[in-house]
């Protein structure tokens, strides 16, 4: 396991990356990688771990969305104001709908891809690729003739989820794919965040809760279940600071908003490519 800095520092990576577009998993094998950290991914305190910052993330945009949340809720269960219930509960059948394609290839091809995990390279080279995803769908997007969240149909919902399946491969940004998705599928970059983190809080939140049956069994030791649960609590705060920067962001910046990112995926991954060469 790492040591209670390092742990610390991959809890701030967490909550940063994995809301960024700069994808969270490529960042966790690639930074410990080329700083050579001893990163056991077989240890006992490494799946509580991962499991924590997963969890803390994820209370970190219920917490940030909970007017959503609780509109998109309530419609379901038939309150709210009756001229919106329509509408909230179509968004929520968007999210689910969205959400399917992730859930399905992941499930489906969860063994090929955790060969991928164990390769830092191939994440820097995906972390690349991930920046030319968003400098392309930034150019290809719809400049025109905006739609709102509500217009969405069920086939871009799953267009869009589809796009975010490609975060699946270590190095490629859930939060940026779907983005990118929203951007195609015609919303305003806001919109397209906002749809993106509220796909977010059941992904993220079930990637965390299914390992909780092996959390469970193996249990957590004295000696970690501090520094792990302290993990939890910073993954979150800067999750929260993370969304509430992003979304000030879009909602000002509507030409090459993604640009940024994509020219740090690229800087970042051709950097880690030449210090993994040298590390060899």
């Amino acid at each position: 396991m790492m040591n209670p800095l390092e742990t610390v520092a991959m809890a701030v990576l967490q909550g940063l990356s994995e809301l960024f577009p700069i994808s969270s998993l490529g960042h966790a094998i690639l930074v410990p990688a080329v700083l050579g950290w001893e990163v056991d991914q077989n240890s006992a305190a490494f799946l509580p771990f991962l499991v924590v910052l997963h969890l803390g993330t994820a209370a970190a945009l219920l917490v940030f969305f909970w007017r959503e949340w609780l509109v998109i809720l309530s419609a379901v269960a038939g309150r709210g104001p009756t001229e919106t219930l329509p509408q909230n509960r179509r968004l929520f059948l968007l999210v689910v709908v969205a959400t399917v394609p992730a859930g399905l290839i992941g499930f489906g091809l969860e063994k090929k891809l955790e060969t991928l995990f164990a390769a830092p390279s191939l994440a820097a080279l995906f972390l690349m690729v991930n920046g030319l995803i968003l400098f392309v769908g930034e150019r290809k997007r719809r400049k025109a003739g905006f739609r709102t969240t509500a217009e969405l149909g069920m086939v871009e919902a799953v267009w869009i989820g589809l796009w975010q399946s490609l975060a699946l491969l270590p190095g490629i940004s859930r939060s940026g794919a779907a983005l990118v998705g929203g951007l195609l599928a015609g919303l305003r970059h806001e919109d397209a965040a906002r749809f993106s983190f509220l796909l977010a809080t059941p992904i993220i939140g079930a990637a965390g809760l299914l390992e909780m049956p092996k959390l469970l069994r193996q249990g957590i030791g004295d000696n970690n279940l501090g520094l792990i649960l302290l993990s939890g609590v910073v993954a979150g705060v800067v999750a929260y600071l993370s969304v509430a920067f992003l979304m000030r962001y879009f909602r000002r910046r509507e030409v090459e908003a993604l640009n940024p990112f994509a020219y740090y995926c690229w800087s970042v991954g051709a950097i880690a490519l030449i210090m993994l060469g040298f590390i060899r």
